[in-house]
């Protein structure tokens, strides 16, 4: 799972994902509303992928959400 700031970055990553992994799979693109805020702006994206092949670099896909000011989390 990625976390990004936006929701623009979220949809940056998931088509990215596949030019630059070759995931085939369309990511999920979820709001994570902070606890206790109402407002739109206060929100994060989670970008929820599969890779149940274990094909994917935790680190380098850490990196690559870094370059959109994200993160990866483990579920």
């Amino acid at each position: 799972m990625l976390v990004l700031p936006d929701r623009d970055a979220a949809e940056d990553v998931a088509q990215a994902l596949g030019e630059r992994f070759g995931v085939t799979e369309e990511p999920r693109l979820v709001r994570d509303a902070l606890a206790g805020e109402d407002d739109a702006e206060d929100a994060q994206w989670l970008v929820v992928l599969r890779d149940e092949e274990g094909r994917l670099d935790p680190a380098e896909l850490d990196e690559f959400a870094g370059e959109w000011e994200g993160w990866r989390e483990e579920p």
